[in-house]
């Protein structure tokens, strides 16, 4: 228990720019440092975090807490989750309040924000590398690199869907569901 709200700690105070910015810093620990769940364990996480309430960090570290070590594991992991950003948002609440219309302030919001994009963009790519060509990293792509057309045909009519219709992301999601399960099984 101990092992999983120091890991979720850490994992919390590093998760500077939250939502899908904190894909990279999560993925970095419990897949690559620790091996505590794979890579395709930790994508499958992401969709379905995608389709629960609340933030993805907080629904990832239940579930990985749930995984490893039963309903006390998923309390010590969400705890540890949230214990540091609590601290330092009210901190960092004090501070800005008093600070807001600062130089420094403002430079270094607008380094967060682009460090921020720069972990999306990150988490993204592995995604797209791991639902069109089943790997992870850039450099294991074959060559010539040939796509699930399956997968590419959905992303590119959810694609669609989002920018044409705007559906809600959970109905997006159920039906994306509904397809794999037609197209995969």
């Amino acid at each position: 228990m101990a092992a999983l709200f120091f890991m979720f700690s850490k994992i919390g105070l590093f998760s500077i720019g939250g939502g899908y910015a904190v894909i990279a810093v999560i993925q970095e620990q419990l897949v690559i440092k620790s091996g505590w769940i794979s890579q395709q364990a930790f994508t499958d996480m992401i969709a379905i975090s995608q389709m629960t309430p609340g933030p993805l960090a907080i629904n990832i570290s239940t579930f990985v807490g749930m995984q490893l070590s039963g309903i006390p594991g998923a309390v010590a992991a969400t705890l540890g989750c949230v214990s540091a950003g609590v601290i330092i948002s009210l901190l960092l609440g004090i501070f800005f309040r008093k600070y807001e219309n600062s130089f420094f302030v403002s430079s270094v919001l607008s380094g967060l924000k682009a460090t921020s994009l720069g972990l999306i963009f990150y988490a993204g790519l592995t995604i797209l590398l791991l639902t069109f060509y089943g790997v992870s990293d850039l450099v294991d792509v074959p060559w010539p690199a040939i796509p699930d057309f399956t997968a590419l045909a959905l992303f590119a009519a959810s694609f669609f869907a989002l920018r044409k219709w705007k559906p809600h992301p959970i109905l997006l999601m159920l039906a994306g569901g509904a397809a794999g399960l037609a197209l995969y099984l």
